[in-house]
């Protein structure tokens, strides 16, 4: 079984965001729960929203802003497999232009 870091990205602003009804995120959280009820035997680490976020140059420490909104660890027996879990997330549907970035994460060499 390999690991794999899904990254979700985001497409809506802040505007868009904010048109969202609380039937609508209601409705949203509750299909995210089945989903990870679904696969959680595949699931290793849920995740969790990323907020807050700097950067770290051999010039500094900067604040920076991207599309990257959560991410969620899996186990799957291949890329495809890892793919296949996420094909009917939730998340795709929220937002015209919502993505999810699935990428493998080899074991450490020995």
């Amino acid at each position: 079984m390999g690991r794999f870091l899904a990254l979700f990205n985001g497409a809506a602003d802040e505007a868009g965001k904010a048109e969202l009804t609380e039937q609508q995120q209601t409705e949203f959280m509750s299909a995210w729960a089945s989903w990870a009820q679904a696969n959680e035997k595949a699931i290793v680490d849920p995740g969790a929203p990323l907020y807050a976020k700097k950067r770290v140059t051999a010039r500094g420490v900067e604040d920076f802003t991207d599309a990257l909104v959560a991410y969620t660890i899996v186990e799957a027996g291949s890329h495809d497999e890892a793919v296949e879990i996420f094909s009917g997330h939730p998340h795709l549907g929220l937002f015209a232009g919502n993505s999810i970035a699935v990428l493998e994460c080899p074991p450490q060499p020995s």
